[in-house]
């Protein structure tokens, strides 16, 4: 052991200089890593596999210690080419973005280590209907509350886009409003921001491959929409309403009073509860609602404490509508008594991805923002709210909402 740690230092200068020679410039490492210019030979026992949009090829490569990848030239709609790549060590490529469902050709060359190019192996394929033409196929857009609704169907949760357009009276031509991306199945989404007057709009499904399909074009009349007055509102407390927190002053009426920061201006139930969480009060008038924006709690306390998770909204059009204990999950529908079930909402997990216990900056002003969500349009029109908190951020025994907005069509 101490001959080992006396030689140490000797050991290291060697491995120095080794390292030095090494690590000598290489000039030419854009060059090819092979002089021999001899023409590789081609793939053979070719298969296609064909799928929406694409298909996958398998082959089998030449018994060659020259060949360093296989590549496969295509066309996949009028004018647009690709190519896909795959090295010595696969034998799969996969060649997609095709426009249609119908027969292309593809090319395929193995390449050298000199970057030569074998023949080419010429194979059909007939990709199935592309994603985008399946979610275009069924994509609709209706009238809805300042605006139009957009719904389809994305049945194998394939990246697309939905492109909304509508006629620009200062241009004179349709103008494209809303460009929303997604992988989800079912596409269901509002655009807003509309007048009630009759207007051209349009939707068209796209994907990264730059397809496009045909649009859809409606006149379209957007439905009244109007944010509820709050100076009408009133509360309603009902003996089975969650005692209020009794620390601080958060009486109900904070939810409507236009503060949706962290000062002592919300709603907040006191400790010893189980779920619901339930407050209720009156709008003031009879509305057909269309949307509404919650405010939790910011801060220290986004995305845990008491700020709801899971909740639902429930309305009733009685003029003196009677006490009931909610349960705490129903399906949007349920009548108990006066009231039915106008929805039942999960507020979003923070947009970066983190946890909730690590959101960051963009995630604290997501939730200062405010966060909306839709009712349905086959809801009923209501005259008193009634929200019940299934389940917070920390699963604890009280809930706190700071502020609530609530838009829809008087009646």
């Amino acid at each position: 052991m101490k001959k080992n740690i006396k030689n140490w230092p000797l050991l290291l200068l060697s491995l120095l200089a080794i390292s030095m020679i090494s690590c000598k410039r290489n000039d030419g490492y854009n060059d090819p890593i092979s002089k021999d210019k001899t023409k590789p030979a081609m793939v053979t026992n070719v298969k296609v596999d064909n799928y929406n949009g694409g298909a996958y090829i398998t082959y089998d490569l030449p018994n060659s210690e020259n060949v360093l990848y296989v590549v496969a030239k295509y066309q996949v709609r009028d004018g647009v080419s690709r190519e896909t790549k795959s090295s010595y060590f696969s034998d799969t490529l996969n060649v997609v973005g095709f426009a249609k469902a119908r027969e292309y050709t593809v090319s395929l060359y193995t390449v050298s280590l000199a970057e030569v190019m074998s023949d080419p192996v010429t194979v059909k394929v007939n990709p199935l209907t592309p994603v985008y033409s399946v979610v275009s196929s069924a994509v609709s857009i209706t009238p809805d509350f300042g605006g139009v609704n957009v719904k389809a169907l994305n049945p194998l949760k394939k990246e697309i886009g939905v492109v909304v357009t509508a006629f620009d009276p200062s241009t004179g031509r349709m103008e494209v409003q809303d460009q929303h991306y997604t992988d989800k199945d079912t596409i269901d989404y509002s655009l807003r921001g509309y007048p009630a007057t009759a207007r051209d709009f349009g939707v068209y499904i796209t994907d990264k491959y730059g397809n496009i399909s045909d649009t859809l074009k409606k006149s379209i009349t957007p439905l009244f929409e109007e944010m509820l007055p709050k100076n009408i509102f009133s509360e309603y407390r009902l003996p089975l309403d969650t005692k209020l927190y009794t620390g601080q002053d958060w009486p109900v009426n904070h939810l409507w009073d236009g503060i949706t920061d962290n000062s002592v201006s919300g709603w907040h139930t006191n400790s010893g509860n189980v779920p619901p969480f339930t407050c209720t009060f009156n709008v003031g008038a009879t509305y057909k609602l269309s949307r509404f924006v919650i405010w939790e709690r910011q801060n220290e306390f986004a995305y845990g404490f008491s700020n709801p998770r899971k909740f639902a909204i429930w309305g009733s059009n009685k003029a003196q509508p009677q006490d009931i204990q909610l349960p705490v999950t129903a399906p949007e529908g349920t009548v108990i008594g006066d009231w039915i079930n106008l929805g039942n909402f999960v507020y979003p997990d923070p947009p970066s991805g983190l946890p909730p216990g690590a959101i960051n900056a963009a995630d604290r002003a997501f939730v200062a923002a405010g966060v909306g969500f839709n009712f349905s349009l086959s809801d009923p029109a209501i005259h008193f709210l009634r929200i019940a908190v299934a389940t917070t951020w920390s699963g604890g025994d009280t809930a706190h909402i700071m502020e609530l907005s609530f838009y829809g069509q008087p009646q």
